[in-house]
């Protein structure tokens, strides 16, 4: 059932709880401020303002919290999106990228709707690493030219090999107050954190940064010099514009950025429930999600999901329920609407010296490195999903890496599946066999042939199968025994396999039993009636003794219908 954290919470509220709320929703909103204007920014695209991130996390976050699955959740605009955006904006426009989110928000609800948020989780880890170091370098390469404070007429190419070589074409144009201004801003930001952790560190940065700028009047661009006036309140809702022929190309990036946000806020409430020992609802959280991201994109903001460092920042800060989120968006609302009309004043290069601290954090530098030395798969789908999120597309990486990740992963399990013949070894004749395991052995007519089953019996493992019994099995046997008891699961595929070797079985006079069938095997083989029909359900056996036990009722019948 669909029931939002905030029900129970507010069943049990009170003064002392509103007031840890209160001072941690008032910190995470002053320190969500600069973080919003700065991932708008970062989209590099002239029609993605500042308000539009602003507008977002007030948003997005106010409703949230209000439908989370979370009690901790923070939601808004983060890197993950960034890249995604500036493809959607330049190939459709901010018409397209409204109704993308509005798609991305419904395509989120089905997901909690038909209860994906247990399966989200089995996005492979080297993948989510590939892409978020990836995002974390792209984003940076877009703030390149605001922190050298470069000259460039036009716009800068999108495509990362084309962006840098724009860049050293200009780079005669460095203005070193940026560069200046740039590293105060990283400086007072660290030191900041170093000295005051409780301080909002990256909102000092950027207020010391601009308060320089205005009183040296320092020849550097800012907020107001490129994207004009902000407003001083939300929008009005509107629905959007709906170009029906962009509809279907609008799908697949609405999809990515609906499969980005489950797995960030999942992510994010995870971290939580680590941080507190609470438990968050996954299916609930993703609908809470999709509520937040249709809600977005009718005040005309951007993609938003469950915020990693703002949900810890809200967590250290005291909150204790989903109202502390509901105060940061409100928080925000009230500087957006008393203060909003200075943020015109930041310089962009401040801006930029906060991006290149997110970037820095995002691109988890020692997780990345702690994989590339792993396994050569991982390091493989790491590295692939990584280069073509910076080269190319991040829903290209994310295709190629799930793809990739899955295909390897198909190869381990054929690995660990395997068939043997142990007719030998039960019988007490494989010479390697050792003394103390007598106790297990058995009298095994010779014309049995016991096959040992191991693994997941799935189409990356039936060739396996095909090779040892379709292809050693001698002429002279009667009775084959396939002991499945170390089999955990049987697909279409496998089902297939054991459907022809049945058929070949019985094509030469062979009698085939099954033994020791798991649980969701021996569900998939009943329905299979076809298959039922010629093994006949008495020779699926229990275990190796009541199947050798049957095989000699078998023989016994069979010699005395030979002499009748």
């Amino acid at each position: 059932m669909y029931l939002p954290s905030i029900v129970k919470c507010l069943k049990e509220y009170n003064r002392a709880t509103f007031l840890k709320d209160l001072g941690a929703g008032v910190t995470v909103g002053v320190v969500a401020l600069p973080l919003a204007m700065a991932f708008a920014i970062a989209v590099g695209c002239t029609e993605v303002t500042p308000s539009m991130g602003l507008v977002t996390a007030v948003v997005a976050g106010f409703m949230i919290s209000l439908f989370s699955g979370s009690k901790f959740q923070i939601g808004g605009p983060t890197g993950a999106f960034v890249v995604l955006i500036a493809g959607v904006v330049g190939s459709f426009g901010m018409s397209g990228l409204i109704l993308c989110t509005l798609l991305a928000g419904i395509f989120l609800i089905l997901f909690g709707a038909f209860g994906l948020g247990s399966l989200i989780k089995f996005v492979p880890y080297p993948v989510t690493t590939g892409f978020t170091s990836g995002i974390a370098v792209t984003i940076f390469c877009t703030q390149v030219k605001d922190i050298l404070g470069l000259t460039i007429p036009g716009s800068v190419p999108a495509d990362f090999l084309p962006k840098w070589q724009c860049y050293f074409q200009h780079i005669g144009t460095v203005n070193p107050w940026a560069v200046g201004l740039t590293l105060g801003t990283v400086a007072v930001i660290l030191l900041t954190k170093r000295f005051f952790p409780r301080a909002p560190f990256m909102l000092v940065g950027m207020l010391v940064a601009t308060a320089v700028c205005q009183i040296f009047s320092l020849p550097v661009e800012t907020i107001g010099s490129r994207f004009g006036e902000l407003p001083t309140g939300l929008p009005a809702p509107s629905l959007p514009v709906i170009d029906w022929s962009h509809l279907t190309e609008l799908v697949k990036p609405a999809f990515i950025i609906a499969l980005l946000a489950a797995v960030e806020s999942l992510l994010s409430a995870s971290v939580a429930d680590g941080m507190t020992g609470s438990r968050h609802h996954p299916n609930t959280e993703l609908v809470g999600q999709g509520i937040g991201n249709i809600c977005s994109a009718l005040f005309g903001g951007l993609p938003a999901t469950g915020a990693i460092a703002r949900t810890a920042t809200n967590i250290r800060s005291g909150g204790k329920t989903p109202v502390s989120g509901l105060i940061h968006a409100v928080t925000l609302l009230l500087i957006l609407v008393l203060v909003g009309s200075y943020a015109t004043m930041v310089p962009l290069a401040a801006l930029a010296a906060i991006l290149a601290i997110v970037c820095y954090n995002m691109a988890e530098m020692g997780t990345f490195m702690h994989l590339l030395r792993g396994p050569r798969q991982d390091a493989l789908v790491l590295c692939a999903t990584f280069a073509l999120t910076v080269l190319v597309d991040l829903v290209v990486a994310v295709e190629v890496g799930v793809v990739l990740a899955a295909m390897l992963f198909i190869g381990r399990m054929a690995q660990i599946s395997n068939v043997e013949s142990i007719s030998k070894e039960i019988s007490g004749e494989d010479p390697e066999e050792q003394p103390s395991r007598s106790r297990y052995l058995r009298h095994v007519p010779d014309n049995v042939e016991i096959f040992d089953v191991q693994g997941p019996f799935f189409f990356g493992a039936v060739e396996q199968f095909k090779d040892m019994v379709f292809k050693t099995l001698e002429h002279d046997i009667e009775y084959v025994l396939l002991r499945l008891r170390l089999v955990p699961a049987l697909d279409a595929t496998g089902m297939h396999v054991l459907e022809d070797f049945l058929d070949y079985c019985q094509h030469h006079g062979i009698t085939l039993l099954l033994c020791g069938v798991q649980p969701q095997p021996l569900d998939v083989i009943n329905h299979d009636k076809p298959f039922i029909s010629g093994l006949h359900t008495e020779n699926i056996c229990e275990n190796i003794d009541t199947a050798l036990e049957r095989i000699a009722q078998l023989e016994k019948e069979a010699h005395a219908g030979d002499i009748a």
